[in-house]
């Protein structure tokens, strides 16, 4: 049976908590957590992302980032940590955020818009200026 898009969105949702920018933060300090931007490039050179996050777009290969046997894995990924992921809304960091847990991550939380972190006052790396 086909899945439609709402019916993946509440999927993803149900089994990845939301949580507020306080509560990252909270989760950020005890350490051993790992934040994910999965917002595209174009984004992230605009608005600047998460500070010390790891920038891993949806689109670009997400689905094999985490994979340890994949020659496209990234070893910031572990299934020991803790694992905040968040975009533009919160749509591809709850999707992201599922494959995650469909792979055996257990303790994955979507932050959901980079822009609620901002404006809460949480730290950012700022986008490069352009002639820098």
């Amino acid at each position: 049976m086909a899945t439609n898009v709402k019916q993946m969105m509440d999927t993803a949702n149900a089994a990845v908590p939301r949580i507020t920018p306080a509560q990252a933060r909270d989760m950020i300090a005890k350490g051993n957590t790992l934040v994910v931007d999965v917002r595209d490039a174009p984004e992230v050179e605009k608005s600047g992302k998460v500070a010390g996050a790891l920038h891993v777009s949806r689109a670009a290969c997400w689905n094999f980032a985490p994979i340890p046997e994949s020659p496209y894995h990234d070893k910031n990924f572990a299934k020991s940590k803790t694992v905040i992921v968040y975009c533009a809304s919160g749509g591809r960091s709850a999707l992201s955020g599922k494959v995650l847990k469909d792979m055996g991550y257990d303790q994955v939380y979507n932050l959901g818009a980079f822009k609620d972190w901002a404006e809460s006052g949480g730290a950012v790396d700022k986008p490069i200026e352009p002639g820098r």
